[in-house]
């Protein structure tokens, strides 16, 4: 009798109702740092109320095709793994610069065009640096990615940054109260169940919500039923030498955290990213920010809020985030419908996303776990790259006075930590006359954990 090959978990395709179960869990996870960018960008540069509510639809229909472009892949784009795409962060301030010094929105996306464009080309030469990538320098990303997005955990279980209530008892309260749920459904309920704890976590902490007055769904019916995003609808883009030079720093940073995102994904899914596979997640990040310049919208990048929910719920299968993208695209054509999912209470979010982030972080954890610290400086090199990593996160401000684009490389706690420990790990295990790494720190055959 013939026998199937077992398909690995990454792969299988689980039922109907898990898939919009699951998938509808990464879109909350994802949702508010989603439009975020939008939203930051656009109140930056005054723009009027339907163009905000513009570049969101724009922005989710986009994060919904990047997410389908890298977890379904096509030819050579597409890491084919369980990442959810969203707008980059380390981009907002170039870009608030940009738009509101005379360039405009045009300019912005002619830069975001040129500098996804030169992801693509230099995909290549980043797969081809994976050596550089062994568990101690791993380890301590993914733990620096962790850690540094508690503190986004934090601001929304206080109530969201900006907010009037920002840091009132009962937004902590009920913020509490949703992770008290979330860990709860883990531990005492049926598997397929605690695998969505932080989707009941979230739906009883709007049920919750409701009666206290912390949510506001004005916003649904203002929104449109139907919204689509067309080409170039702030204008044909303009291609400006100080845009784009300050975007394709932008762009390098934005390899840097999405390297550190993918070999995260693969640790946590025990499906190892290989330099080929990682060229092809990273040329699939520069597709999807060319996409994004055309369709009014800003450079994507892997979003590390969700690879927490991955190391958490341990569904490791890449067509649940597929489904995502697929609800992201919905979100993006039927405004109405977002608006909905907005109106969730940053505190709900909060609870959640404390549980998620924590789980990064101990991965990392684990990951380092593998590693030898006997006799040799691998823990010095752990903790100085995630001091430099941590720093930007716990005081940011620290690097105001330094030039631009200083400001974009270290500002991200991701990038300066990853940057940091590549660098040291090359000082302390791989110039000569030091002892040789004798965990396979400076080897990428050392094993490694799944989740």
């Amino acid at each position: 009798m013939a026998t199937t090959a077992p398909v690995h978990p990454v792969d299988e395709v689980p039922p109907v109702r898990g898939l919009a179960a699951f998938g509808l869990q990464h879109v909350l996870a994802m949702y508010a740092g989603a439009v975020a960018v939008p939203l930051i960008v656009g109140g930056a540069m005054k723009l009027s109320p339907a163009d905000l509510a513009y570049l969101i639809t724009a922005d989710l229909l986009v994060c919904g095709i990047a997410t389908l472009i890298q977890c379904v892949g096509f030819w050579r784009f597409g890491v084919r793994l369980p990442i959810m795409q969203g707008c980059t962060f380390a981009a907002v301030a170039p870009m608030v610069l940009i738009g509101t010094t005379g360039g405009g929105l045009p300019a912005i996306y002619g830069s975001v065009i040129v500098a996804g464009l030169a992801i693509m080309l230099l995909a290549p030469v980043f797969g081809r640096l994976l050596r550089f990538f062994p568990p101690l320098v791993t380890g301590t990303v993914i733990l620096i990615i962790g850690v540094s997005l508690l503190p986004v955990a934090g601001n929304w279980a206080a109530g969201g940054v900006g907010a009037k209530d920002f840091g009132e008892p009962k937004n902590l309260a009920l913020a509490g109260f949703v992770l008290a749920v979330v860990v709860g459904v883990q531990r005492f309920t049926p598997p397929f169940l605690s695998r969505i704890a932080v989707l009941i976590g979230i739906a009883v902490g709007v049920a919750v919500a409701v009666p206290f007055g912390f949510t506001d769904f004005g916003g649904v019916d203002d929104a449109d039923w139907l919204g689509i995003s067309t080409p170039f609808h702030f204008g044909a883009p303009a291609f400006h030498a100080s845009a784009i030079v300050s975007m394709l720093v932008v762009a390098l940073v934005t390899m840097t955290e999405t390297t550190g995102d993918l070999i995260a994904v693969g640790e946590m899914t025990d499906r190892r990213v290989e330099p080929r596979t990682l060229a092809d997640g990273l040329r699939a990040d520069g597709l999807s920010t060319v996409l994004g310049g055309v369709f009014n919208t800003f450079p994507y990048t892997a979003f590390a809020q969700n690879v927490g929910l991955v190391g958490m719920t341990r569904v490791r299968s890449r067509w649940v985030v597929a489904a995502a993208g697929g609800i992201l695209v919905l979100l993006g054509l039927l405004p109405k419908l977002g608006a909905v999912v907005a109106a969730v209470p940053a505190p709900v979010l909060g609870g959640a996303g404390l549980v998620m982030f924590g789980t990064v972080a101990a991965s990392g954890l684990r990951t380092l776990a593998e590693v030898d610290f006997k006799g040799n400086d691998n823990l010095t090199v752990v903790a100085v790259s995630v001091a430099v990593g941590v720093l930007p996160v716990g005081v940011p401000t620290v690097y105001e006075k330094f030039p631009d684009w200083f400001q974009t490389v270290m500002n991200s706690g991701i990038s300066a930590g990853c940057l940091t420990a590549i660098a040291l790990n090359l000082i302390f295990n791989h110039l000569p006359g030091r002892p040789g790494a004798r965990d396979g720190a400076a080897t990428p055959e050392a094993p490694t954990v799944s989740a």
